[in-house]
Formats: structure tokens, C-alpha cells, sequence
């Protein structure tokens, strides 16, 4: 291979000045085969041939390779042989005494990759929206877990959108489609899905036989066409799953750092719409301009957001506990016996009687675990002093500063009656009056009932009440004092 600048100076002489082959070789000092090679210009600098002919093995190893390769058909995918695998087994059981490069080109020969051809595709506005879950790794608390992102991408735009959830449930899959709605502003007349478990209830693909009863709701309530992919057909909905990598390249690298998993979602929501800054290659605007348009062909959203929650009923027992998706959690004692209503969103576990809300716990998606809220016990904790020292509510409560110590000091010299008075104030005066009282008392180092009721009500101001007479009215005269002046001073006799 020559420089172009040498190949120019040889095709001039040559075909210009008309010398000799070894005058242009003598007066440019290159070989004279160099210059039979460019000369006539069959051959040029810039062009390099593919290389003809085998990879330099005996035919045996050829042949035995060609063997694996071929029984690799058989076996799973992830259990095939590599380069590097072959080259081994050659060492040991053929004697192979050549370099590993060898064998990687032989391979590269006997086993070409097979590219397949896909169709390009376009959507009009508001057409469709692709749905994929994937999977990527946080530390919470610092725990290392492995949580789920559901991501939705609108066909046209490609107006990105992405939820984090603990798991890939239901009503954890029926959340995500309502956050993206409300994301977008409207829903797409299709949306493309794998085959999920959550979705799908019987049939596959194109022979869908019938849906999952929620998810048939979801669809109803926001008017859009599900369809679903064939078994094993990624492709068919390549640009949500190249999404999947991208937010777990991009935004989960290096790995977050967060308390609770909610915490990752505003992080999201911001990322997604920074996303639509980008101009992607082959389109003619950004995809925020494309979005612009979108949204005017999306179908408008209902005027009542979809429940999403997962439902239930169930039984208060006699420790004021109520189960859910096998788990426990409390709610006030007074509703013990009652029948009560149980919703599970994705982070949170609301609890309802007769259409009001009476509890709220943080969602627990591990099995066999008790949460417990101090304030729904405080009326038995006021009634039951005795209780107070092993009081479970009592123990796993997170309690205001003041109120803790108070509580460690007073169980610590065994006055749990003392305890109870000032748990009754709770009641009586609420939890922020009752901790300033506490915080005064201890600072003028005052461990009791008396001093935590006096500091609540000497910043009591007194109620005034003021009579306003009617107009209208007939006025009082008034009293005339010179008459008890003449009884005092007697008569004249």
C-alpha cells in the first residue's frame, strides 16, 4: 500500500509524460513492481481487496470444528460453544499446537452471522405506544435490589416515558399506564406489548384468546387497542427496547444511592422530559416538536382517572390488624370486628370504612410482616397502663424526640400510669401541642404528668365571649345609687 501523493506522481509519468516503468521507478526510488501495480491505474491506494481463501488449518481440525458447530444447533443458546471453548478443546483432546487467533477466524468462517432483514416502519401521529418492562439494580438503604422499570415509548416521537416499581404485579403494571397517560396527555390509539402474564390471561401474539380482568378495565377506560408481539419477536417492538438500555446506561450509571424506591421516580420524570431536547438522526425535528403534534391526535384523557389499586376486603381482628397480600397492618382499635376496605398502590397500603379513610401505611412487599401505627392504639394504651412497658405499637413507634425520652424515663422507673396521663393529652390536645409541652418540661428538667399539663395550658388564653344586644330592643335604665343612700341614712322622724 503506497500514499496517495506517490500513486498520483506514478500515474502522471506513466500516463502523461510517458516514460518507461523503470525511468517513473529510478526517478521516484520505489520498486519497479510498485510501479507496474499503480501505473495503468487497475490497481488503486485507497482499495483494499478481501482476502481469498481458507483460514490456514488441516482439514482434520476443520472437520471437527465443523462437528461442534453443528451440534451446537441442539443446545440452548446460552450453552454453546464459543472461540474460545473450541480452542481449548482442541488443546486438550486434538494436540492443537496453533494460536487461538486461528481458530477464532475459523469459527468466524464456519459459523458468519447471520444478520436478519426487518422491514422499516412509520407511524402516523398518535398511532401507537410501545411497552416494555425491564429490570436494573439500585441500593436502597443501602441494600443492593433489584427493581423494575416499565417504559413506554410513543411511536411517532418517540416521546419517552419510564416508571420505577419493586415489582412487576399487576397493579404495579395497571400504575405505570396511568402515569404515562397523565405524562403524554392523552393515550395512542394501539399499544404494543409482549406477551404478559399480566395482561394476557389465554392464547398468544396475534391468537390472543382473552384478557386479564383489570387490565380488560384498563383498556376499556382509556379506548385504546392492545396488541401483542409473537413469542421470541423483540424486534417487533425495537424502539421501547432499545429504550430499556438506554435508561439503564444512562440514568442507572453509576448504580443510585436513595433511601426509599420512590424517591427514584422525580429523578425520572425529569430525565424523560430532557429527552425530548434530542434531534435523533433521520428526523427532521426534535422530538419535542414531534410530541407538539402528537399530542393532537392522542385521545383525550377520561374525565375520571382509573383506579388502579388492587381491592380487597377484609376483617379487622381483635389486635386491630388487618391482612393484605399476606402481610399485616393496623388500623384504629375502635373498628375492631368491623369489615373494612384494603387498596394497594404501588407504595402505599389505604385502608377504608365506609367510604372514609382511616389508615395509610407504607406498602411492605415482603411476606409475614406487621405494620403497626402507635396512634390507632392510643385509646388501649391510655385504658391499659400495665401494657405500656411491652406495648409492640409502643415499641416500634417513631416517636417525637421529646416524647421518646419522656417515655424511656418514666417505663426506665416503672411509672406507666404517669406514661398513660400524659398519652391521654395525645388524645385530647394532639400529638404537636402535647411534644412542645414535653420539650419545655425536660428543659426545666420536669419528668411528669403535672409539669407536661401545665406547659400545654398556661399558653391557653381564656375565651372571651361578648353579648351583642338586637336592635330593637328596649334598652335597661339604669340604676339609680342615690336611693341606697337614704337607706342607709335612715328616715326622718
Amino acid at each position: 500500500m503506497i500514499e496517495i501523493n506517490l500513486y498520483e506522481q506514478i500515474r502522471y509519468l506513466y500516463a502523461v509524460e510517458k516514460l518507461s516503468k523503470r525511468e517513473i521507478a529510478r526517478r521516484l526510488g520505489v520498486s519497479r513492481n510498485t510501479v507496474k501495480r499503480y501505473c495503468d491505474g487497475e490497481n488503486v491506494p485507497w482499495e483494499r481487496k478481501p482476502r481469498q481463501g481458507k483460514c490456514p488449518v488441516t482439514d482434520p481440525i476443520r472437520e471437527t470444528v465443523k462437528e461442534w458447530l453443528e451440534s451446537d444447533r441442539e443446545a440452548p443458546a446460552k450453552q454453546q460453544h464459543t472461540a474460545q471453548r473450541i480452542y481449548e478443546r482442541l488443546v486438550n483432546e486434538q494436540g492443537f499446537t496453533g494460536s487461538y487467533s486461528t481458530i477464532r477466524k475459523l469459527v468466524r468462517e464456519l459459523r458468519p452471522k447471520n444478520l436478519q432483514a426487518y422491514i422499516p416502519l412509520e407511524f402516523d401521529p398518535g398511532e401507537a405506544t410501545q411497552v416494555d418492562w425491564g429490570q436494573t439494580v439500585v441500593i436502597v438503604n443501602g441494600e443492593r435490589i433489584r427493581v423494575n422499570i416499565l417504559c413506554f415509548r410513543l411511536c411517532y416521537s418517540c416521546a419517552p416515558y419510564v416508571a420505577v416499581f419493586p415489582n412487576q404485579s399487576s397493579d404495579n403494571f395497571l400504575a405505570g399506564h396511568v402515569l404515562a397517560f397523565n405524562f403524554f396527555g392523552g393515550i395512542s390509539k394501539r399499544l404494543i406489548y409482549d406477551n404478559l402474564k399480566t395482561a394476557v390471561k389465554d392464547g398468544w401474539g396475534k391468537y390472543v384468546q382473552s384478557l386479564q380482568k383489570d387490565f380488560l378495565a384498563l383498556r376499556s377506560h382509556y379506548a385504546f387497542q392492545a396488541d401483542f408481539c409473537n413469542p421470541g419477536a423483540a424486534h417487533e417492538k425495537g424502539l421501547v427496547e432499545g429504550l430499556v438500555g438506554y435508561i439503564r446506561r444512562n440514568i442507572f450509571v453509576p448504580v443510585p444511592n436513595v433511601n426509599a424506591i420512590e424517591e427514584l421516580q422525580p429523578e425520572l420524570d425529569k430525565r424523560c422530559l430532557k429527552y425530548q431536547d434530542k434531534h435523533l438522526q433521520y428526523r427532521p425535528t426534535t422530538i419535542k416538536e414531534a410530541l407538539t403534534l402528537e399530542q393532537q391526535h392522542l385521545t383525550p384523557l377520561p374525565a375520571r382517572e382509573f383506579d388502579y389499586a388492587r381491592t380487597r376486603t377484609a376483617e379487622v381482628d381483635s389486635l386491630s390488624l388487618v391482612k393484605f397480600d399476606r402481610n399485616r397492618y393496623s388500623v384504629p382499635v375502635a373498628l375492631a370486628g368491623k369489615t373494612v376496605t384494603v387498596k394497594g398502590y404501588p407504595f402505599q397500603v389505604k385502608i377504608y370504612y365506609r367510604s372514609r379513610e382511616i389508615a395509610c401505611h407504607p406498602r411492605c412487599y415482603q411476606q409475614n410482616k406487621t405494620r403497626l401505627e402507635w396512634e390507632h392504639y392510643l385509646p388501649l394504651l391510655v385504658k391499659k397502663p400495665r401494657s405500656l412497658q411491652n406495648a409492640l405499637p409502643l415499641r416500634q413507634a417513631v416517636l417525637p424526640p421529646g416524647l421518646n425520652q419522656l417515655k424511656e424515663h418514666l417505663l426506665a422507673r416503672a411509672q406507666s400510669y404517669e406514661l398513660a396521663q400524659v398519652l391521654g393529652l395525645v388524645i385530647e390536645y394532639g400529638i404537636e401541642a402535647v411534644e412542645e409541652a414535653i420539650v419545655q418540661a425536660l428543659a426545666a428538667n420536669q419528668y411528669s404528668f403535672q409539669a407536661v399539663h401545665y406547659y400545654l395550658t398556661s399558653k391557653k388564653k381564656p375565651v372571651t365571649c361578648q353579648l351583642e344586644l338586637e336592635t330593637g330592643l328596649p334598652q335597661v335604665k339604669p340604676v339609680d345609687l342615690h336611693i341606697y343612700d337614704q337607706l342607709l341614712g335612715g328616715a326622718a322622724r
